[in-house]
């Protein structure tokens, strides 16, 4: 709930406006788990909200910690579903040694609809929406669980953010607001498979967050091959809502580029891939494709992909290789949670 939500409904319970900012200063500074620890409220209103509201806990299933210090959490929902969260390091190589980056990796979704063909996520189809509540609380408990301070987050986990865009935007506000977790916008990244409509909602909104697209084709020939969202939405559709949302915000797009060996790793397809980034002035991370079971993609060679990444920069292009964190503990998006629902 928001700030003003939260004191509407107290006040329709008699109590004043002020207990709302005690409740909430409980949930995110002290972070309680029962309305029972806040022993600055009243005991008839702890009892009273403890009746009518929910704590959104989620209940860890499987924690996993990687050699690179990659810290990887497979949660239980109310319902039983499975969502997975991911606890990032700052890399040296991309924030210089000694950086106190900590990111969270945070699920929009169970499970996802938009069938991206490298992808885990979707292998075992799509369940439903998160609600704000179950977004928030992952920041939550990846910070309680890894035991450190989180200070970036990204919505780039499991599912397609910007199809949960209510849930999304909300989660976005209290994760943002002083009154919630007080996380800076600019510390916060939306991921999205290429809904142009919604990238262009999205730019209507004040906040700066970063918006990184997965593209992984320059071409609608190699992105239909491996991304279905693109006969929806294709290329020509995606980039003019990018450069809507370019127009609208002081925060540079990311281009995210999967590598995968024989399908998109060519030097024609790095090359049309330097005329998109020029032309957004956008960055592109290049990240070589995590391989996961029951899918036959493989990754390039090292040599494959230097040559792709050379292309980029003699074009004058801000390119980077994402070396990816956490590959002895599957950790790219779905894996965890198909391991486990697959026994």
């Amino acid at each position: 709930m928001s700030l003003e939500e939260l004191e509407a409904a107290l006040r329709d319970l008699g109590q004043p406006s002020y207990r709302a900012r005690q409740v909430l200063d409980w949930l995110y500074v002290k972070r309680a788990k029962s309305f029972a620890e806040m022993t600055n409220l009243p005991a008839a209103l702890r009892t009273e909200l403890d009746a009518r509201f929910a704590f959104d806990i989620l209940e860890p299933v499987r924690k996993l910690g990687s050699d690179d210090t990659t810290r990887k959490f497979l949660f239980e929902l109310a319902d039983g579903s499975l969502i997975e969260s991911v606890l990032i390091p700052a890399s040296p190589a991309l924030y210089g040694e000694g950086s106190d980056r900590r990111t969270a990796c945070i699920s929009s979704q169970v499970g996802c609809a938009y069938g991206c063909k490298f992808c885990a996520s979707g292998l075992d189809g799509f369940s439903r929406n998160l609600h704000a509540g179950e977004i928030v609380d992952q920041f939550l408990r990846v910070e309680e669980l890894g035991g450190e301070r989180v200070n970036n987050v990204v919505f780039m986990g499991m599912g397609e953010p910007l199809a949960n865009y209510d849930h999304f935007i909300r989660a976005v506000g209290i994760l943002n607001a002083p009154w919630g977790v007080g996380l800076g916008a600019r510390h916060m990244t939306v991921s999205t498979s290429g809904i142009a409509p919604a990238i262009r909602k999205l730019a209507e909104q004040p906040l700066q967050i970063r918006l990184a697209v997965s593209l992984h084709g320059a071409t609608d020939e190699v992105r239909d091959r491996i991304m279905p969202v693109n006969r929806k939405h294709p290329l020509a559709q995606l980039l003019d809502a990018c450069v809507y949302y370019c127009e609208r915000k002081t925060q540079r797009i990311t281009f995210e580029f999967i590598l995968i060996d024989g399908v998109n790793d060519s030097l024609d397809q790095a090359a049309a891939l330097a005329r998109i980034a020029r032309k957004l002035d956008a960055k592109i991370n290049c990240i070589p494709y995590n391989e996961v079971a029951g899918l036959d993609w493989k990754r390039p060679s090292l040599r494959r992909q230097d040559a792709f990444v050379a292309i980029l920069e003699r074009a004058g292009v801000d390119a980077t290789v994402r070396r990816e964190k956490g590959h002895d503990i599957a950790a790219a998006c779905g894996q965890l949670r198909l391991q486990a629902s697959r026994g």
